[in-house]
């Protein structure tokens, strides 16, 4: 556990957001290193088939994320204001929603994932690989919300290290089953996706065993969980428009994926790949964003506003900082990080298009997050949820359709940073306006909410 209602700002972020990061890194290391391998060993169809099941994994577990990450904000608030018992109440509520949600989960993706692949245009060549590494990775999710789901209650208790110790076995084991699933085995897509599910599971029983035996709040035992419905509720009301938010952007990821379909099978695993590398290079500003967002929470908790306005500074400067170098390196060196996971031609030469025209504009990103961050720690998450929507359903896909019928594969990925452009500005504006003030949930003696 940590407070971060004292120390230097800076110092304190950076501290806590770095082993969120490489924690990240790690886990990102299971994506990359199963597209690596399926490329390399099964072909572009497997991992044209891997990229297209993402976004309908996401769209299923987004909104039960969501709520997690409101739980976290009042994990955070309530332990900023030195109330264990509620904290502790918090996160049992936690495990038992995530219990309940991963069962019904397994069971909706299952039955109705032919189908939504089929409405996504998914080409035949493609179809048969995506359904069974979805079927599979589905199958054992409730592994994934645990493990997440203690990570999460860890960064609201001030805990980013842990995870990140139990996140590299994960990913070490991971990575050996890979290799002896797929090279030694044979099993092809279907051993990527068991690889994964045994890997995570590995690191939710290790987890436990260790919080059970040294933590001072943390006790999970299956028969010791109890429910708060009033704390729910609270973190229904914090969550849920992130939930909707994740929802609609999974939704909107299944939308421009329906539109790169179109353009056949090179294109899909060219954008599978290149969104791998997208999504690793993002995380500093996401993880600086999380940090941030407990930050901001433990502050105005404890009722030092002027401090979590300092935290918002400092993480601007920090995610601009990495944002730039990081779009340096994919722009000297993209090519050659498309060609780690394929040797086809035609794929990294698309893929390379992606890069050069999205790269250079990670610092708006980076931007964005960091105003979200501040608005989530506070516990308004309604408005930066209209943002979002804003920006990817009315901005970026019309853009990306529109640009993709004139000018082909490449207006698609010009419609990725016009996105991010009204998406950090909008929430800066909003940011401006000071009406997430009002939205933290623990009040302070003489004051009806905290200003900033």
């Amino acid at each position: 556990m940590k407070d971060l209602s004292s120390g230097k700002v800076s110092k304190m972020i950076l501290q806590f957001a770095t082993p969120m990061i490489l924690g990240n890194i790690f886990q990102q290391m299971y994506n990359i290193v199963d597209s690596i391998i399926i490329g390399n060993y099964i072909g572009k169809e497997a991992l044209a088939a891997v990229g297209a099941s993402f976004p309908l994994m996401f769209a299923l577990i987004s909104f039960i994320i969501g709520i997690a990450s409101g739980s976290t904000i009042v994990i955070s608030q309530y332990f900023g204001a030195k109330d264990i018992e509620k904290v502790k109440r918090a996160i049992d509520t936690l495990y038992i929603f995530l219990f309940f949600a991963s069962i019904l989960l397994s069971i909706v993706g299952i039955i109705f994932s032919k189908k939504i692949f089929e409405l996504m245009a998914l080409p035949a060549e493609i179809l048969p690989f995506a359904e069974t590494y979805f079927n599979i990775y589905i199958s054992g999710i409730i592994l994934f919300f645990g493990f997440n789901g203690t990570s999460a209650i860890l960064r609201g208790l001030g805990d980013s290290k842990t995870p990140l110790y139990f996140l590299i076995i994960s990913t070490i084991v991971n990575i050996i089953l890979d290799l002896l699933f797929v090279i030694v085995f044979g099993w092809g897509i279907s051993g990527v996706a068991i690889a994964t599910i045994i890997a995570q599971g590995i690191a939710f029983i290790l987890v436990i065993w260790y919080l059970n035996k040294t933590h001072k709040i943390i006790r999970i035992s299956m028969f010791g969980l109890k429910f708060d419905s009033d704390i729910f509720r609270k973190s229904l009301k914090i969550g849920l428009p992130t939930s909707f938010q994740q929802t609609f952007v999974a939704l909107g990821m299944i939308a421009l994926f329906r539109i790169v379909n179109n353009f056949g099978t090179n294109v899909i695993a060219a954008y599978s790949i290149a969104f791998r590398i997208d999504s690793f290079v993002a995380m500093p500003a996401m993880n600086f964003s999380a940090a941030l967002a407990v930050f901001v929470g433990q502050n105005l908790g404890a009722g030092k506003p002027k401090r979590a306005k300092e935290g918002l500074l400092s993480t601007l400067i920090i995610t601009a900082t990495f944002s730039i170098i990081i779009s340096i390196i994919i722009l000297v060196l993209g090519k050659y990080i498309m060609q780690m996971f394929t040797s086809d031609v035609d794929v990294i030469k698309s893929g390379v298009k992606y890069l050069w025209i999205v790269a250079p504009f990670y610092v708006l990103f980076s931007t964005m997050f960091a105003f979200n961050g501040v608005l989530r720690g506070a516990g308004d998450t309604l408005i930066p949820m209209f943002i979002t929507l804003f920006a990817l359903w009315i901005i970026r896909i019309p853009i990306s359709w529109f640009l993709s019928e004139k000018i082909g594969e490449t207006g698609i990925w010009w419609g990725i940073p016009i996105a991010w452009f009204f998406g950090a500005f909008f929430s800066y504006l909003y940011y401006l306006s000071g009406k997430w003030k009002s939205k933290v949930i623990v009040k302070h003696e003489g004051n009806k909410s905290i200003e900033v």
